[in-house]
């Protein structure tokens, strides 16, 4: 395949320009990439975030993309696809991003719940003017 990649936004552009010439679905070890033909030109679609060729676990999801993009006719190369053979990717860095986002979630709501708290307390609450007064004072100790 060519080192060469095609974004998203491109491949829409095109698409829905009609220069599209032909669209190639390459199986490979952990999916499915796409080979994008226009003009004299061959580019494989790259994912959003990385840049890196995008990869497609499933042939469906596959499929639905394409079609939103406008592409409705292609061929599947499943030479070097092989089911059995499908690794997992794993992504310890989303995970981390996980338990971080669960963190913050957390502490989202013990700090709303702790400013309902205060704002609920039926103490006596002081003026603001009285209350830097009180500062004041106890500044010029």
């Amino acid at each position: 395949m060519s080192a060469e990649t095609i974004d998203h936004a491109t491949l829409t552009t095109l698409s829905k320009a009609g220069v599209v010439r032909s669209a190639h679905v390459v199986g490979q070890d952990g999916g499915w990439s796409v080979l994008v033909k226009y003009g004299m030109t061959e580019r494989v679609l790259a994912a959003q975030r990385t840049h890196k060729v995008r990869v497609f676990r499933k042939l469906d999801t596959l499929v639905d993309y394409l079609k939103g993009v406008g592409i409705s006719r292609f061929e599947v190369d499943a030479l070097a696809y092989d089911p059995n053979g499908v690794t997992v990717i794993k992504r310890p860095d989303r995970a981390a991003a996980m338990k971080n986002a669960h963190a913050a979630a957390a502490y989202t709501k013990w700090l709303t719940a702790q400013i309902h708290e205060a704002i609920d307390e039926p103490s006596p609450s002081v003026p603001h003017d009285d209350a830097m007064g009180q500062v004041r004072a106890a500044l010029k100790r």
